[in-house]
């Protein structure tokens, strides 16, 4: 076997090898700040969703508590301005999701699905848990979620969802008196979620996989190509003459002309090495004739 194919064979397992622990690597790093920015753009939506929920409970809710005596106002309530909040963006970007799912819900919009009962039935067996992630697959492609519980955090809550008899006429009057009571303080009734899609961010990271990869590539290849041809002007040349050179000595030709190498390196010194050997042979024919 050629010495320049043992060297590419060793090159081409030393580059596969390379090139799979660079991809390992950095695909792992890309992912996790992909998921990272996710898990960023969802909180900050959940943070968007309690700043509505806040903003509503703190400043419209006394402004239309007179009304409310007359007529059931569903914008006093901060689940559903949140909610709305996010309708508004849902009609530029549809695949965000925001919901208050409820097992007992007074609006029935608000009831939770499987998977969002499931999270809720999560909380409740886990009352120290403040939030749950995960993913899930939709209709527009994966999603990432946050989910944090909703709990019956005062008793201001319980005059709409303890009893019937307790609840304001007017809510009854639109929602009826089928649902939405029952309620206990402290306990878990539901779950804010908001579903935030990942094909983006991760498209972003596969792209700029690719790219890097592609360069990476792309340079190991040039600095093999470069290696291959200082390897082959530098050692398998040199040798080559050199031994196409010691074959015509040992074959007998002692007045070929001698090999030139001047350089320092370790094939220099081979050369004058088979030169000296050369002269010492010419030596002993001539003492041998005589």
């Amino acid at each position: 076997m050629k010495l320049l194919l043992k060297f590419n064979l060793v090159f081409v397992l030393i580059f596969a090898i390379g090139l799979a622990a660079t991809g390992f690597v950095s695909w792992t790093l890309l992912e996790r700040n992909a998921r990272d920015e996710i898990a960023q753009n969802a909180r900050l939506l959940m943070d968007t969703a309690l700043a509505a929920r806040a903003y509503t409970s703190s400043q419209v809710n006394p402004l239309l508590e007179t009304q409310m005596k007359y007529t059931f106002l569903p914008q006093s309530v901060p689940a559903y301005s949140a909610t709305e909040v996010f309708n508004d963006l849902r009609k530029k970007h549809t695949e965000y999701g925001y919901k208050e799912a409820v097992l007992n819900p007074t609006n029935p919009r608000n009831r939770a699905v499987d998977w969002e009962a499931d999270i809720i039935t999560r909380f409740r067996d886990n009352t120290q848990w403040s939030e749950v992630i995960g993913d899930r697959d939709t209709p527009t492609g994966p999603s990432f979620y946050v989910a944090r519980p909703i709990r019956v955090g005062s008793a201001a809550c319980l005059r709409c969802h303890s009893t019937v008899d307790a609840a304001p006429k007017t809510m009854l009057e639109r929602y009826g008196p089928a649902n939405g009571f029952g309620w206990t303080l402290n306990d878990v009734v539901g779950a804010q979620i908001i579903s935030v899609p990942t094909k983006v961010p991760l498209d972003r990271a596969k792209q700029a996989f690719t790219v890097f990869m592609a360069s990476v590539g792309g340079v190991l290849i040039i600095i093999g190509i470069v290696l291959n041809l200082m390897l082959w002007a530098m050692v398998i040349r040199p040798i080559g003459k050199l031994s196409n050179f010691a074959d015509r000595v040992s074959l007998g030709e002692l007045e070929i002309p001698e090999f030139q190498r001047k350089s320092s390196d370790e094939i220099g010194m081979l050369s004058r090495s088979i030169a000296r050997m050369r002269t010492s042979m010419v030596q002993a024919m001539k003492m041998l004739d005589s």
